[in-house]
């Protein structure tokens, strides 16, 4: 079970390992490799609403930058079986993120919450954004009608999420993003001071120019090669599906602690 509290870097570290958000993940070394090559192949469904131009075509440089960031296995010939996320990788970026969400609440910043991955990440962002609520930032509302090929664009507990046949809709697209983008410009409303999202939610609104962080899994390269350029200010590495949502609770309260949140 999660522990309780807040908890200290040592025991958050202790605590992804255990629940594999971070250490021996479960997304296989040859599952990374293959994203890591459409990727640089140019697949568009790997770049998470980013413009990578053709800087990225070679999956030797994406797996160079996925082992500094993230923690994979820097062996290009390591091709099968177990791959890996450093937890203290994780926590730092965390910290980074901190920083960026404190700068937020000073400044009693719009904020604009968004999750592809509503079944592990729903509850980080809506904590998130509730933190954020009390130290009186703006939570941006979204607008109404707004869809994408994939469904309906919608927000729940202050979260942008894709909904799809009453489901709650699993997505890397950056199109809900730019959906909602368009949406706050056609209705002549400011556009969010800082977008904390994950996947393509994320990297549509960095590429779009609105400060944004991240969570991304190891098989997700895009948003680690954007903030190894400084499009994105922080892209946070870890399994982001796990067995149960509230394995993320005491990374979520170390998010909060470490941003002066709590």
């Amino acid at each position: 079970m999660p522990i309780p509290g807040t908890p200290s870097r040592a025991e958050l570290a202790e605590h992804l390992v255990r629940t594999r958000i971070a250490g021996d993940v479960a997304t296989p070394r040859e599952n990374n490799l293959s994203h890591y090559r459409k990727l640089a192949n140019g697949d568009r469904g790997f770049w998470l609403g980013l413009e990578l131009g053709d800087r990225w075509t070679d999956e030797q440089d994406v797996l160079a930058v996925m082992a500094e960031r993230v923690g994979v296995n820097d062996d290009p010939e390591h091709r099968y079986g177990q791959d890996t996320i450093d937890p203290e990788l994780t926590i730092s970026a965390l910290e980074r993120m901190a920083g960026r969400l404190r700068k937020a609440a000073d400044g009693g910043q719009r904020v604009l919450f968004a999750t592809g991955h509503p079944g592990g990440l729903l509850d980080v962002h809506r904590a998130t954004a509730a933190a954020l609520r009390t130290a009186r930032c703006e939570i941006v509302v979204i607008p109404e009608g707004l869809t994408t090929e994939e469904g309906y664009v919608q927000q729940f507990a202050d979260v942008s999420v894709l909904e799809h046949g009453a489901s709650l809709w699993h997505t890397h697209s950056g199109e809900p993003m730019k959906a909602i983008l368009t949406g706050l410009e056609r209705e002549g409303r400011p556009l969010p001071d800082l977008v904390v999202a994950d996947h393509g939610w994320a990297g549509y609104a960095a590429q779009h120019g609105v400060d944004a962080v991240g969570y991304a899994d190891c098989n997700d390269p895009a948003l680690f090669l954007a903030e190894s350029e400084g499009t994105l200010q922080v892209a946070v590495p870890l399994d982001d599906h796990v067995v149960s949502p509230r394995y993320y609770d005491p990374m979520t309260a170390y998010l909060l602690s470490e941003a002066g949140l709590e």
